[in-house]
């Protein structure tokens, strides 16, 4: 009976359009009452204050608010034109070049701001005018912009590596680490895309650049090129941890948007304040609903029956559990946010992992990836929108131009997927 009203009100809710967040916590809620039926109210919902403070008081989610904030900064600071210009300056004469602009610059500020809305959002309104003037139609450079953003949620430093790592008490450091690799990959796999379709298209190309406007570019764009360096390197070279690294990263980024770039006033700083916040309170809402989604779902036991019925119907073969969280979380990305998904389905598949002998690195990465592809497939990617956005076309039109990315994409999945080596190579 709990499991049809948890459940029921969430499916209810979400078709009515309601936010995720308040389709957790109202469903939570119901289904409380619902297990406490008999008992004096105060009693039944003295459990939630509880719950919703122990969800959002880790100090492991500490990383989650600077990093945003860290984002925004730099979002602000000029780093992302100085980063395309100097990509310009070394690709920009090789055919098909723009394509592999906007990927290298996406992989390179993925690095920086970890989310692939503010990736999209800071790079696009220079990157889509520039692909539909090489000669890509407006669509395909809307999707590969939007694909390359997704990238952003793969490699480190990754807002949903932080919140996986949360979930599943798995070794942040060593999902950031994990994230490289397929993150290239999926870099990799979209420029192959891009010049696939290119072939037959009339790409124009920019005269090549000289040394001396290379190293101009270069040193232009030093300071933004440096902060991976510093926030990657402090994590793996133990000198700090990552939430120890959020807060170094928002140092560093007001240092460069206010003394080095001087793009950072006070009205800007008002405006990554207000966003940053606004941003941090959605995924922290998100985070305290599942939480008590997860409550309920342990409580009634139904996690320990879907991890019976998931053993039973993949017979302790992995390779069939893989496919199983693939098909789940290619069409759960179609409709929700990478946070939400998490929270949600990371608690069934983690101990169904654990059995079948499946290292939780690995399984994070898998999962990620898979939410990365969902923030570029329609109904609900949320990169589309703001892409589309940019670009000024329907999410209609932008959905032939996704269908080459998604194929390098899957293809990139596959290989994460089934060569774990991919993902944890260099997990000690």
């Amino acid at each position: 009976m709990v499991g049809i009203v948890l459940l029921g009100i969430f499916v209810l809710l979400l078709v009515f359009g309601a936010p995720i967040a308040v389709c957790l916590g109202m469903s939570s809620v119901g289904a409380i009452l619902v297990q406490g039926a008999g008992k004096p109210l105060e009693a039944i919902m003295s459990v939630l204050p509880r719950l919703c403070s122990s969800a959002s008081s880790k100090f492991v989610l500490l990383a989650i608010p600077f990093f945003i904030l860290s984002g925004n900064v730099m979002e602000k600071a000029g780093i992302s034109g100085r980063l395309i210009n100097l990509a310009e300056k070394c690709l920009g004469h090789i055919r098909g070049g723009m394509a592999m602009v906007c990927v290298a610059v996406s992989c390179f500020f993925a690095a920086i701001s970890g989310s692939g809305p503010a990736t999209v959002a800071a790079l696009g309104l220079i990157m889509i005018p520039a692909l539909v003037k090489a000669g890509y139609s407006a669509p395909f450079a809307c999707a590969l912009m939007a694909a390359g953003g997704a990238i952003g949620v793969v490699i480190p430093p990754s807002i949903t590596f932080v919140v996986f790592g949360s979930i599943a008490d798995a070794s942040i450091t060593n999902l950031f680490i994990s994230g490289l690799v397929p993150g290239l990959l999926m870099g990799i796999g979209l420029i192959a895309a891009a010049l696939f379709l290119g072939r037959k298209m009339d790409l124009k190309v920019q005269p090549k650049a000289s040394a001396q406007e290379r190293l101009k570019a270069f040193k232009d764009a030093f300071w933004g090129l440096l902060m991976p360096v510093i926030i990657l390197g402090g994590i793996y070279g133990s000198i700090f941890t990552p939430t120890e690294a959020a807060a170094v990263s928002v140092f560093y980024g007001l240092i460069v948007g206010v003394f080095v770039y001087g793009e950072i006033n006070l009205k800007k700083m008002k405006d990554i304040l207000i966003d940053s916040c606004s941003t941090t309170a959605t995924v922290m809402f998100i985070t305290m609903g599942a939480t008590l989604f997860g409550y309920v779902l342990t409580r009634a036991r139904l996690d320990l029956a879907i991890k019976d019925f998931m053993l039973s119907i993949t017979g302790g073969n992995w390779i069939i559990f893989f496919i199983i969280v693939n098909i789940v979380l290619l069409i759960a990305g179609c409709f929700l946010d990478s946070t939400s998904a998490l929270y949600i389905f990371t608690p069934l598949f983690a101990p169904v992992a654990l059995e079948l002998g499946i290292s939780p690195i690995h399984l994070g990465v898998v999962m990620i990836v898979n939410l990365a592809i969902g923030l570029f497939t329609p109904p609900v990617g949320v990169n589309l929108y703001v892409a589309c956005g940019i670009g000024d076309i329907k999410i209609e039109e932008i959905t032939k131009g996704v269908i080459p990315c998604l194929v390098a994409e899957l293809a990139v999945l596959l290989l994460v997927t089934y060569i774990p080596g991919i993902s944890t190579m260099f997990v000690s």
